[in-house]
């Protein structure tokens, strides 16, 4: 059956782009708002997670207990997350109550109650969600590499920072909401069973007299470049490692994509196989792509003893380079058998394709449909992947280590 996406720009701006589903009975969502950690003032990171926090805490006409009683009495399974440029809601439910559920959450994002005497239990929430990435080095060691890696303010935590957290007060949380929480920029995805037109209409009628407002401007600047060790009296090391690469929206994405599902996707990828099953150097080591809107990177994480940390780094350094000589037909084969398993577990969730909607609409401006992601990696060669990492060799490379003595960057690795 032909995959049908269908998508809707409305006067405010707002996108709604929705995938009919007809072989599920549910239905999901997903709220893309233009109001991430980017947005936040330099020294208030952690505004944009207490806004979406307190706006879980009653909004329209409902408080905060029957806000969670009538999304669980329509059997809504959600959750929300702050990102660099977007704070998500995401909602799956059977396809009946979608309409219901879209409703609440319109009153979420346009109309929370962000109430005063909820602010120090979600001002709690949010440092024990902090210290909870505190406490686990290996979270620790890849968000310090993500903020060292990234410019400001796209390394930003979402978790935010302790010291804005403990002293952020009502006014700046309403007044963040009041500047960030927009319909142009907005995106809604939805996917599973559902009438386009009735969605189209209803959505239109929660959604479109939304007012719309300017953008605030975002202002990048270099922060802590390059690598670093942060002490921690441990028997083991964290060791996170990023390089450059190409964003989503980039022709050569899926070449990057491979490269990196060859390095790191199953225990045959390089770096299982090297470097922990091999020599036995670690109990965990992966990498994996990241992207922004208009740059991409790589991300890798080893975790291992104390007294096997160096040569881990060393090891594991050495595959990364070691990718640009080139791939095997054997490694491409299995790569791609993992990614047609992926596409037929995304193709039966209707929260999956919801999430895809609306990032695809974020990073391209339009969405990829199954058949032609499956006829991009169909077109994937050994030849084509080998020309890409001849083309972009990984390097000058952002190393950040957690443990109790800093390590040494073999000879010849920048």
């Amino acid at each position: 059956m032909k995959q049908s996406i269908l998508s809707h720009v409305y006067a405010n701006g707002l996108v709604l782009v929705a995938e009919p589903m007809q072989s599920v009975e549910s239905a999901a969502f997903t709220f893309r708002v233009p109001a991430g950690t980017a947005w936040e003032p330099s020294d208030r990171n952690g505004l944009s997670t207490m806004v979406c926090e307190l706006a879980m805490r009653g909004a329209g006409p409902r408080d905060n207990r029957r806000l969670v009683n009538d999304l669980d009495n329509l059997g809504v399974e959600r959750g929300e997350g702050v990102a660099e440029a977007h704070v998500s809601f995401r909602g799956a439910t059977l396809s009946k109550n979608l309409h219901a559920a879209l409703a609440i959450y319109a009153d979420v994002i346009r109309r929370p109650h962000l109430p005063e005497d909820q602010l120090e239990a979600g001002r709690l929430t949010a440092l024990q969600d902090l210290a909870g990435v505190e406490d686990e080095p290996a979270q620790k060691v890849m968000l310090e590499l993500r903020r060292r890696h990234f410019p400001e303010p796209w390394g930003r935590l979402s978790q935010g920072q302790r010291e804005a957290l403990n002293t952020i007060d009502i006014d700046e949380i309403r007044g963040f909401f009041g500047r960030a929480y927009r319909p142009n920029g907005a995106i809604l995805g939805v996917a599973g069973r559902v009438e386009w037109h009735a969605l189209l209409d209803q959505v239109g009628k929660l959604l479109a007299d939304w007012k719309p407002s300017s953008a605030p401007a975002i202002r990048e600047r270099e922060t802590s470049p390059g690598g670093t060790h942060l002490p921690h009296d441990s028997n083991q090391t964290q060791i996170g490692i990023a390089y450059r690469s190409v964003p989503y929206r980039d022709a050569d994405y899926y070449q990057a994509a491979a490269a990196v599902g060859v390095l790191s996707g199953g225990m045959s990828s390089r770096l299982f196989t090297e470097v922990r099953e091999k020599r036995g150097l670690c109990y965990t080591v992966y990498a994996s792509h990241s992207t922004l809107l208009d740059r991409g990177s790589v991300f890798c994480y080893a975790g291992t003893s104390a007294e096997r940390a160096q040569e881990t780094l060393d090891v594991t350094l050495a595959e990364i380079v070691r990718l640009s000589d080139g791939i095997e037909s054997a490694e491409l084969e299995r790569l791609k058998a993992r990614i047609k398993s992926g596409q037929i577990m995304q193709q039966e969730s209707s929260s999956a394709r919801s999430a895809a909607l609306a990032r695809d609409w974020y990073y391209l401006g339009r969405v990829r449909t199954l058949d032609e992601v499956s006829a991009i990696v169909d077109a994937l060669s050994r030849e084509s992947i080998n020309a890409y990492l001849a083309a972009h060799r990984p390097g000058d490379f952002t190393i950040v280590t957690l443990g109790p003595k800093p390590l040494e960057v073999p000879v010849g690795v920048s």
